[in-house]
């Protein structure tokens, strides 16, 4: 069973930071990419960061010079620097791992529960 447990969510004020972790653990092979979405509500779920194995990263215009992904392989975990957060980031953010179960296995897309972020003005 493979799990992805999320933390560091939490409210901050505008300009503030948080910074969230995302650990995988199971019976793993391998991690590719891990990414962090987020859903505010009434939007769709969109793409925030995103990050390969090999640690060429990927953001989103809206978060660009503001947020910063980075993961630790030997953890199986990525976080989330958030700085100079704005109202507009308050959603709920959702950890993603593309993985392998077994050599040769098909690479399978796991997601985490969600931690609430709240910025407020």
């Amino acid at each position: 069973q493979v799990q992805l447990v999320e933390s560091g969510g939490g409210l901050v004020q505008a300009g503030g930071s948080l910074r969230l972790s995302c650990a995988a653990s199971g019976r793993i092979f391998s991690i590719n990419a891990m990414g962090w979405y987020r859903q505010a509500p009434g939007k769709q779920r969109e793409l925030v960061a995103a990050i390969t194995s090999g640690g060429s990263t990927n953001y989103a215009d809206s978060v660009k010079g503001r947020f910063t992904i980075s993961r630790d392989n030997a953890k199986n975990t990525v976080y989330l620097q958030m700085n100079s957060l704005k109202p507009e980031d308050t959603a709920v953010y959702y950890c993603n791992a593309d993985l392998r179960l077994r050599l040769m296995g098909p690479p399978i897309g796991y997601w985490g529960q969600g931690t609430q972020v709240t910025v407020s003005s």
